[in-house]
C-alpha cells in the first residue's frame, strides 16, 4: 500500500495493491476513486458500549485501486503504525481511515474526565496496521516520562497510552492557569499524539497590527476581550 499526502495540496493519494483494503470512516472525503465498481462497499458501522445506538457510514475500498481522498483546508494527514502491543487510545473523530486487519475496540473515559472534555469515549486499534489521522496542523509524537508531567491542551491530545496516568489540570501560576484552556496532565512512558493548530486568534491579532495597550487591556479587564475590540 503507498499513501502519499503532499501537505500543501490538501490531498492524499492511495495505491491498493491486490488484496489490500482499507476502512475510510468519512466516506465523502473520497473524491475520486479508480478501479472496478465492486471495489468499493459502504457498510453501517456500530460500534458497542456508549456508541452503539449512533451509527457511522464506513467505507470498504479494496484494491487493486487508486483512492484520491481530500482533506479540510488547514489540516494534514500522519499515517501512524499500529503494532500488535499498541495501547494508544484515539479521539475518534480524527481517525480518517484504517487498515484491513486492524481490530477497533471502545474504552470508556472517567466520568469526572469525560464530563468536562466532552469525551466519553476513546478508541484503541490492536495491529498491525495503520490509522490515517486528520489533524488541525501538523501531528508532534512527545514521549511521556514517569517523573515529569506533560501538560497537553484537551481539544489538541489526539491519542495518548491507556496505561499513562491522565488526568484534567491547569499549570503555572495563578494569572496563567486562569488564562489557558483545559489541560490534559500526562505521566508514564509511550508517545502522546498532539496537533499542533491551534484556534487562538491572540497571534493573529498581533500578525495583524493590533495594538500592545489593547491587547494587554483585553487580556487583563473583566469581559476585556468582550468590550475592546
Amino acid at each position: 500500500m503507498d499513501i502519499r499526502a503532499p501537505a500543501p495540496l490538501g490531498q492524499v493519494r492511495i495505491v491498493l495493491e491486490p488484496g489490500e483494503a482499507l476502512h475510510v470512516l468519512h466516506p465523502k472525503t473520497i473524491v475520486a476513486f479508480q478501479g472496478a465498481p465492486l471495489q468499493r462497499e459502504d457498510r453501517v458501522m456500530d460500534l458497542a458500549n456508549a456508541y452503539r445506538k449512533k451509527k457511522w457510514i464506513r467505507s470498504k475500498l479494496q484494491g487493486p485501486a487508486d483512492v484520491l481522498l481530500g482533506l479540510p483546508p488547514g489540516c494534514a494527514l500522519t499515517v501512524v503504525d499500529i503494532e500488535p502491543d499498541s495501547d494508544l487510545l484515539f479521539d475518534f473523530k480524527h481517525v480518517l481511515f484504517y487498515t484491513e486487519g486492524l481490530t477497533m475496540r471502545s474504552r470508556i473515559q472517567k466520568i469526572r474526565t469525560a464530563w468536562i472534555t466532552r469525551q466519553w469515549v476513546r478508541m484503541k486499534f490492536s495491529g498491525p496496521g495503520k490509522v490515517g489521522v486528520v489533524t488541525a496542523g501538523d501531528l508532534a509524537s512527545i514521549p511521556l516520562h514517569a517523573g515529569v508531567p506533560l501538560f497537553a491542551e484537551s481539544g489538541s491530545l489526539v491519542a495518548f497510552p491507556e496505561r499513562a496516568d491522565v488526568r484534567l489540570s491547569v499549570y503555572g501560576n495563578t494569572l496563567a492557569s486562569q488564562h489557558m484552556n483545559v489541560q490534559w496532565e500526562l505521566t508514564g512512558s509511550g508517545p502522546a499524539l498532539v496537533q499542533s493548530g491551534t484556534k487562538e486568534t491572540g497571534l493573529a491579532d498581533q500578525l495583524s497590527g493590533d495594538g500592545v495597550v489593547k491587547r494587554l487591556l483585553r487580556e487583563l479587564l473583566p469581559f476585556g476581550s468582550v468590550y475592546i475590540k
